[in-house]
Formats: structure tokens, C-alpha cells, sequence
């Protein structure tokens, strides 16, 4: 990749064959996508977390489609080198994939070089719906936050056989359906790895163990504001000092060298 030059789903895909680490971090407006960016971060994720940090929420449920452009619009208007991907928001996708595309259009014109929509094997026909379509597709499967009243809160996903079984299947269907880049949360360490050895395309981990692709975290979290209590894989890069570009390089420096996450820093 020549300097300067903008990343997208073949960059990362190349980076994922050379075995280079991809950096990403949640950003929600312009000022943070240009410091992310100088710190050499990889992919800007616009996520419905903004939900939580930027409204004060409880969940990321609440967000809106109109949000959503909003943020992605800001992001993308600083961002000069890094992937901008955005959520698809909780509504405006499961109904039928007509639906979806409409809501990814929404997000592509504000700026988004990619979508990520939660879901498993039940969403591979609206993935395979937007990428026919022109629309690069990213999956989320594990923990989805969208879910989290039908799952019961915010738990680790895939501990037991049967339903770790489900999740390489989800991946692998995803996969198949058209998905460029696939994240995986708050899954066991052992589940990430299989998840990643099962399918060709990148895999960035959410609290997914070491061995995915790339790993990302919300900013807010990854920076010390989020109150506690925090998940496990989360890590406070602001505790060494030195300011937030200096948490944000040291977080893109434990990536880039495979030491983040750390063994008690993962699930099993």
C-alpha cells in the first residue's frame, strides 16, 4: 500500500495474506478521524455504540439511520487514507433486503466505503443482496449488540461446542453470501481462531483472542472514559499518559505487533 494511498476491502484483504495486522477503532466525528488516521489507523468504524458513548444510551437500539449519516458524514469528510465503515442501525435492515440496501445507500452517499450489519446465516441473503448490488458487506457475528435483549445481555458467545459450530458455520455461510470483512466479539480465544481458519476473508476481533486479523475496540472504552465495568479484552491505552495521540498510538503499536490482545485480556 503506497503511502497516502486509500484503503478499502482489497487493501485489507492483501494486508490479511501478507499477515499484517489490521488497526481499527470506533470514530464518530471529523476532529477524531483526523487523529486516528495520523496514528495509522487502518479502518474508521462508525459504530452504533455511538448509542452509548456519544448519546448516552443504555444500548445501541436507540439509533437512527439519520444518526448514523450523521456521523458517517463527519468521519468521512476528514478521512484521507482509512476504510470509513458504518453500522447498519437496529430496523433499518432485518425486514427484507430491499430495506437494507435502501438504509446502505443512505450511508455510502454520506460517505462509507463499507456497511457492517449483524447476523449470522439468517442474513447471508441481504448480504448477498448488497454485494450483488455493489454494496462492500461486512459481517458481525458473536455477541451483537443489537441482539442483546434476545441474548440476554452482554455475555460470551460460543463456549460450548454446538454453538461454536454455529458461528464458524455463520462465517463461513457470510462468506459465501459476498462479506468483505468479518468482525467477531466477545467469543473464547480457542472460537476466534477457528472462526479466522475457516474462512479467506479478514477477520477483525472484538474481545475474539489474538489470532483474528486485526483487532478493534470502541474509542471511548480504549481511551479510559467509558466507565467502569468494562469487558475483559478492553485495555485503558491511556494509562501510560502522555495525551490521547499518544493512547492511540500505543494502541495501534500493541496491533501492529500482536500484543494486544494479551492472555488475560482474552475469554476461554
Amino acid at each position: 500500500m503506497a503511502e497516502g494511498q486509500t484503503l478499502n476491502a482489497a487493501a485489507l484483504q492483501a494486508m490479511r495474506e501478507r499477515g499484517q495486522p489490521i488497526v481499527a477503532l470506533t470514530c464518530y466525528d471529523a476532529s477524531f478521524a483526523r487523529l486516528l488516521e495520523d496514528s495509522g489507523v487502518d479502518v474508521l468504524l462508525v459504530g452504533d455504540s455511538l448509542g452509548m458513548v456519544v448519546q448516552g444510551g443504555g444500548s445501541t437500539l436507540a439509533v437512527s439511520l439519520a444518526d448514523m449519516a450523521y456521523h458517517t458524514r463527519c468521519v468521512s469528510a476528514a478521512a484521507r487514507r482509512a476504510l470509513v465503515l458504518a453500522d447498519l442501525p437496529f430496523g433499518s435492515y432485518q425486514a427484507t433486503p430491499a430495506a437494507a440496501f435502501e438504509a446502505a445507500a443512505a450511508l455510502i452517499g454520506a460517505g462509507a466505503q463499507m456497511i457492517k450489519l449483524e447476523g449470522g446465516a439468517v442474513m447471508a441473503p441481504t448480504v448477498a443482496f448488497l454485494s450483488e448490488r455493489g454494496v462492500p458487506v461486512c459481517g458481525h457475528i458473536g455477541l451483537t449488540p443489537q441482539s442483546v435483549h434476545q441474548l440476554g445481555g452482554y455475555v460470551v458467545q460460543g463456549r460450548d461446542t454446538a454453538s461454536a459450530a454455529r458461528l464458524v458455520d455463520d462465517a463461513r455461510v457470510l462468506e459465501q453470501a459476498g462479506a468483505r470483512l468479518l468482525v467477531v466479539e466477545t467469543v473464547p480465544a480457542s472460537v476466534g481462531r477457528a472462526v479466522r481458519e475457516a474462512v479467506k476473508i479478514p477477520v477483525i476481533g472484538c474481545g475474539a483472542g489474538p489470532e483474528c486479523d486485526g483487532q478493534v475496540l470502541v474509542l471511548h472504552d480504549m481511551l479510559g472514559i467509558t466507565p467502569p465495568p468494562l469487558p475483559r479484552f478492553v485495555r485503558d491505552f491511556a494509562a501510560g499518559g502522555g495525551g490521547i495521540a499518544a493512547a492511540i498510538q500505543r494502541y495501534v503499536a500493541a496491533v501492529r505487533s500482536r500484543q494486544f490482545p494479551l492472555a488475560e485480556e482474552c475469554y476461554s
